[in-house]
């Protein structure tokens, strides 16, 4: 496995690490407040290192099952949280513009395309969102899962308690495939293999008859994977990387966002990490009993703070053979 980042400006930022327990609202909001108190860090941490861009490569040989021979690579988007002043229509499709460039045999979405955080001058609808989206292109296609907030912020679906959801309604009229505890099969040079997508792990939110359940997710693991026959190469797409130690190990690859990397990170390490396992799976490319790579997402969550954790489209390229 390599890592190579197309990345500028990688200094680590001095920060403090709070001694007591605390919660990633709290440190995010927190951080809100300081960087708007102004100073040269503040403003690179809200209006600079936000807006970036950047293309982080990863060339792994799958400790699962991958066929000799097989090449894949994978284009991916996470955690784009549309909304204005920091993800409206027109930076999204420079990023689709940008991903397209990438050379990918598959484009995947990795969900929350819905903004998470109330720092915004203006919400951008699906309607707007959506056929930016739309106009990603790949050879073997674009699909899509859906996250937290695609959920969340869905009071129709909330209240239902099920699907469908606005987001995922907005995917499937862009002409993007939504999968959710499905898989379907594809082919690149006759070769097939399988793409499977778990549903959201903490979809809904608690009301009076889910008292007691905080947050219940729509996941189902065993009914994503159930239709893909034994052996056969699969690349799976959770939204929130807590799934992991559930995977099989002949699962070729593990893709996820939802952590934004923490959107604070220094020296590999991130404060508060919205997982139950924290820093294990933050960010990055993990080998357990098979391969999970942790996208840091595009967009922000709470706050609109990020430092050393810069936006990203994530680039995997999958292969039986060590990749130079």
């Amino acid at each position: 496995m390599s890592l190579d980042e197309d990345r500028i400006g990688e200094e680590a930022l001095p920060s403090k690490t709070p001694a007591v327990r605390i919660t990633r609202r709290t440190v995010l909001a927190g951080l809100g407040g300081i960087v708007l108190a102004g100073g040269a860090t503040s403003a690179y941490g809200i209006g600079i290192e936000p807006m970036r861009l950047s293309v982080t490569r990863y060339a792994i040989r799958p400790k699962g099952h991958w066929p000799a021979g097989q090449t894949l690579r994978i284009v991916a988007l996470a955690d784009i949280h549309a909304c204005e002043p920091w993800m409206s229509a027109a930076r999204i499709a420079g990023i689709v513009a940008t991903a397209n460039s990438l050379g990918g045999d598959v484009i995947v979405l990795l969900g929350d395309y819905v903004t998470g955080q109330n720092f915004v001058t203006r919400y951008v609808d699906a309607a707007e969102w959506a056929p930016e989206l739309g106009r990603l292109k790949a050879p073997l296609g674009t699909y899509a899962i859906l996250g937290n907030h695609d959920w969340w912020e869905d009071r129709t679906a909330q209240k239902r308690g099920s699907g469908p959801t606005i987001a995922g309604e907005a995917l499937t009229r862009a002409g993007i495939r939504v999968l959710d505890n499905d898989a379907i099969r594809l082919e690149r040079d006759d070769r097939a293999f399988w793409l499977a997508g778990l549903g959201d792990q903490l979809a809904l939110l608690p009301t009076r008859k889910r008292h007691g359940h905080p947050r219940i997710g729509v996941d189902d693991l065993d009914k994503t994977l159930a239709g893909i026959p034994d052996g056969a190469p699969t690349i799976l797409l959770a939204h929130e990387p807590d799934i992991f130690p559930q995977v099989p190990a002949h699962v070729a690859l593990t893709l996820s966002g939802h952590t934004h990397g923490g959107q604070v990170r220094l020296f590999g390490y991130s404060p508060v990490v919205p997982s139950r396992y924290a820093n294990r799976y933050a960010y990055g490319h993990v080998r357990e009993q098979a391969d999970l790579v942790v996208s840091g997402g595009l967009g922000n969550s709470i706050a609109p703070v990020r430092f050393g954790v810069p936006p990203e489209i994530v680039v995997v390229d999958l292969s039986s053979e060590a990749i130079a």
